[in-house]
């Protein structure tokens, strides 16, 4: 009578640690690069500011369109980790989405936002999962700023993610760095503009998620 043996445990390949730390310097490197030069900066020079050898991008990363969802997502994963901070502050709620606001436009997806369209499929699984998780988050933040009274019922996500990309964004002719002084200061005045009450009626209607993705 034959015994079935069972089949020996799989071992889990783990990347080792110096793997996984040259890949976030490759992802934080084209990031970067990609937010001052555009999507078309070369891969040798995102190596070069990396610290890491041509051969390591291209291991990691098998093309350009690979890597550049990579840090669309990156940045999207590291906004909606700011959302949740947020979701998890008890205090006031419109500062919790201030804090978020402004956090948020230090990423620079703005910087990145074009690139989903011009360099690779925007509709991914990958990109998909991080976007609908962002949108979910900040429509919780918004949430609960509403209940409390503190944010005005007229503006919806759309609005809030429309105007941070917009500015967070240098105008065009001016130096990414230097535009970087203001953004704070305009998106704080844009935040005033959000408390209830409102001082005035907002022409049209929010701005829908739905709109953004087919404008």
């Amino acid at each position: 009578m034959s015994t079935a043996t069972s089949p020996a445990p799989r071992k889990v390949t783990r990347p080792r640690a110096d793997a996984v730390r040259n890949r976030e310097r490759i992802v934080t490197a084209a990031r970067e690069m990609f937010v001052e030069h555009g999507p078309d900066v070369p891969l040798d020079e995102i190596a070069r500011r990396a610290g890491v050898g041509n051969a390591t991008v291209y291991r990691n990363f098998p093309d350009r369109e690979a890597l550049v969802r990579e840090v669309v997502c990156s940045v999207m994963d590291r906004t909606a980790e700011a959302a949740e901070v947020a979701l998890t502050e008890t205090g006031d709620a419109f500062a919790a989405l201030e804090r978020f606001v402004h956090v948020a436009a230090d990423e620079r997806i703005s910087a990145l936002c074009p690139m989903v369209s011009a360099t690779f499929d925007q509709h991914h699984p990958d990109l998909e999962a991080s976007r609908e998780r962002v949108e979910q988050l900040v429509e919780e933040v918004m949430g609960r700023a509403k209940a409390a009274g503190q944010l005005r019922a007229d503006v919806g996500v759309g609005d809030l993610l429309v105007v941070v990309a917009q500015l967070s964004r240098p105008p065009m002719g001016t130096d990414c760095l230097r535009g970087d002084r203001f953004v704070h200061r305009h998106l704080q005045l844009f935040l005033d503009g959000l408390r209830a009450p409102a001082r005035s009626a907002l022409p049209g209607r929010a701005v829908t998620l739905e709109e953004l993705r087919t404008s």
